[in-house]
C-alpha cells in the first residue's frame, strides 16, 4: 500500500504562484510514475502532469510553460510548481502514484482557488 499526503494549496490571485507537494509513504520502492490530476466543479478529473522515476515528465497543453512537475526520489516527494495561475486552474488537485504492477494510488485532494 502507498499513502499520499498533499500540501501547499490555497487561495491565490490571478497571475500568482503556488507550489504543491505530495509525500509518499508505504511501499514506495515499487513506485514508478507520480504526478498530479485535478477536478474542477462539474468537470471530470483530468491529468495535469506526471513524472517518471528517471525524471521524464509529461503535462497537458493548457499548463505547459506555466506548471512544472518535479520529483525528489530521496524524499519520496513530488512537486507541482504553478505559475501565472488563471481562474480556470481552480480545482481540487490530486496527487497520483502508480507502481510497477500498474496499481494506482490517490491522495485525498487539495483545493487550489485562483480568484481576485
Amino acid at each position: 500500500q502507498v499513502q499520499l499526503v498533499e500540501s501547499g494549496g490555497g487561495l491565490v490571485q490571478p497571475g500568482g504562484s503556488l507550489r504543491l507537494s505530495c509525500a509518499a509513504s508505504g511501499s514506495i520502492f515499487l513506485l514508478s510514475t507520480m504526478g498530479w490530476w485535478r477536478q474542477a466543479p462539474g468537470e471530470e478529473r483530468e491529468l495535469v502532469a506526471t513524472i517518471t522515476r528517471d525524471g521524464t515528465s509529461n503535462s497537458q497543453d493548457s499548463v505547459k510553460g506555466r506548471f512544472t512537475v518535479s520529483r525528489d526520489n530521496a524524499k519520496n516527494t513530488v512537486y507541482l510548481q504553478m505559475s501565472s495561475l488563471k481562474p480556470e486552474d481552480t480545482a481540487v488537485y490530486y496527487c497520483y502514484a502508480r507502481n510497477i504492477m500498474h496499481q494506482n494510488y490517490w491522495g485525498q485532494g487539495i483545493q487550489v482557488t485562483v480568484s481576485s
